[in-house]
Parts: C-alpha cells; sequence; structure tokens
C-alpha cells in the first residue's frame, strides 16, 4: 500500500466506525424489543426524538450530557407509548410504529420553531466533548482514535453488554423466552407483560441514543431531515444479522462502510455521480433485505400479541 493512501484508508475507516455508530444503537434496540416479540418499526421516529431533545437539553443547560440525558428519557417515553399501544390495546404493531414515525417528524418541526423561533434547524449548541489532541498523541491508532467521538465507544461498550445480558444472564433467558414462547414463559412464573414494556421501553432508550450520537456527537444542532431514514437501515442490520447483537452490529458496518465509501471514491477521482453515491448504501439495504430476509429467523412470538390466559 502506497504511504499517500494510509490517511485516505485511515479517514474512511473513522468515517464507517462514526456512521456505524447510530446503526448499531438503533439496531440493539430493535434486537432487545423484537427478541421480547415486540416489533419496533418506529426506531426512525425515536432516532428523531431524542436527536431533537439532545440538542434542546443541552441548549437549556449549556451542558451536552445533560443534553445526552433528555434523549433518553424522550425516547424512553416515545417507546412507552408504542409499549401500550403494542402490549396493553394490542393495536397492530406495525401501524403503531408507522405512526410514531409519522408523529415524531411533526411534533419536533413544531418544537423547533416553538422552542427556537426558526424553521429547520435548531441553533448551535454545545455538542459532547472529546479530546482529539490528547487521542492524536496515542502511538500508532492517534490518527485514527482522533477522528472518532465518545458515542462510538459507547456503542461498541454497549454490543458487548446486551449479548451478554442476552445469552448469559437469567434476565437475558426470559427474554428469549417470552419472544419465543411467551405462553410457556407464563406458565413458569416469568411475567410476559412486564418483560416486553421493559425491553421496548429500553429500545426507545438506544434509538434515542442513537439520534444523540447524530445531533450532539456528529454535529452541534438538530436539523429537520437529519435521521434520513438511519432508522429503517437499523432494522434492516437487525434482520441481515438475524436478530443477533453482534451479527447486526456487523451488519450496521457493512452500511456505514457504503455511506463512508464516498470518502474513498473522491480521494481517487473516481468519476461518478454524486447521487450514486447517496444512493449506493439504500441500494445494499434492499439488496441485503431481498437476499437474506427468507434465510434469517426472527423470534418466534414476533410481533404477535400475548393474551394472558389464552390458550
Amino acid at each position: 500500500m502506497a504511504n499517500g493512501s494510509i490517511p485516505v484508508v485511515v479517514a474512511l475507516l473513522a468515517a464507517t466506525f462514526r456512521l456505524a455508530t447510530p446503526l448499531i444503537f438503533a439496531a440493539l434496540g430493535g434486537v432487545i424489543s423484537e427478541r421480547s416479540g415486540v416489533v419496533n418499526i418506529g426506531l426512525e421516529g425515536i432516532m428523531i426524538v431524542g436527536a431533537f431533545f439532545a440538542v434542546y437539553g443541552s441548549s437549556l443547560t449549556g451542558n451536552p450530557w445533560v443534553g445526552l440525558l433528555f434523549a433518553v428519557v424522550s425516547g424512553a417515553l416515545v417507546a412507552a407509548i408504542h409499549a401500550v399501544l403494542s402490549i396493553h390495546l394490542k393495536a397492530d404493531q406495525t401501524v403503531s410504529g408507522v405512526a410514531i414515525n409519522l408523529f415524531a417528524g411533526a411534533l419536533t418541526s413544531f418544537l423547533i420553531f416553538k422552542l427556537f423561533g426558526r424553521q429547520g434547524q435548531t441553533d448551535g449548541v454545545a455538542a459532547l466533548p472529546y479530546p482529539t489532541e490528547t487521542m492524536a498523541k496515542i502511538p500508532v491508532i492517534g490518527p485514527f482514535l482522533a477522528e472518532l467521538n465518545w458515542f462510538v465507544f459507547m456503542a461498541i461498550i454497549l454490543v458487548f453488554v446486551v449479548h451478554y445480558v442476552l445469552y448469559y444472564t437469567p434476565l437475558g433467558l426470559r427474554i428469549r423466552a417470552v419472544g419465543e414462547h411467551p405462553k410457556a414463559a407464563d406458565t413458569l412464573g416469568i411475567n410476559v407483560y412486564k418483560i416486553r414494556y421493559l425491553c421496548v421501553i429500553m429500545s426507545g432508550v438506544f434509538a434515542g441514543l442513537g439520534g444523540a450520537t447524530l445531533s450532539i456527537g456528529v454535529m452541534n444542532l438538530f436539523r429537520e431531515g437529519m435521521v434520513s431514514g438511519r432508522g429503517f437501515i437499523a432494522l434492516a442490520a437487525m434482520i441481515f444479522g438475524n436478530w443477533k447483537p453482534f451479527g447486526a452490529t456487523a451488519a450496521s458496518f457493512l452500511f456505514a462502510f457504503a455511506q463512508a465509501f464516498e470518502i474513498l471514491a473522491q480521494k481517487f477521482g473516481w468519476a461518478l455521480p454524486t447521487e450514486a453515491y447517496l444512493a449506493f448504501p439504500y441500494i445494499l439495504t434492499m439488496l441485503a433485505l431481498a437476499g437474506f430476509v427468507g434465510k434469517t429467523t426472527p423470534p418466534a412470538a414476533d410481533g404477535v400479541p400475548y393474551n394472558k390466559g389464552e390458550r
């Protein structure tokens, strides 16, 4: 490899990690929710809400860490609405998720005008600080680490945490049991409703983190359309990854690489229309779904409302 191409590769790799981070958060949220048997199509909308309230919390207090807390809480609250509709009221889970996506866009558009007195985007706020100069001084990997942010590290850590909880703890066993055989789990004394509520709300926490990554991690403001379908790509990553944390993460990196690929192409002067690069990750998402949907196995009770006592 020529020395001149090394900075390009480092930039491409760092961009892939940054772009994968919001997808990883949302995909993990999807894994948690669907492993318990509840489909959460509303990840896109929850990311939008999380992105907005991360900025609002930072603007209100001047502290981006408070903004991060706002994102997590707002994501959990929106997910709780989905949980009530899907679990308690037995509403169609897909319709509920789509409604949340539509509601989130309209709500944040209204709140931008109401709270910031402008349209389209908020004012700039304090973003989550990251010690770029300190990271750059680390031998060998410093140039790579300097291009990241704290959200990247949080996402990687949470992948291992979620995997451990799902497969090596009693709680994880209960979650998987509820998602596969809720009636059998109920007969063993597992509270199906409680587990599902917990998992759906946690999916909102993760999706809220994904939204905050975009607004106070990558940028320092909220702009309409900034989530730009990432919630749906995260759902594709979850399916592509067979509803497993590591699989969903690997798929998120694949889709993120497709987005970051434009960096490499431009550095080497490849003459392709900009629209082709913009469409590439979505084309890859559709191809992945077309090729793998029939070969992946969702939890047996995924998307099926549970009625206690029904035979």
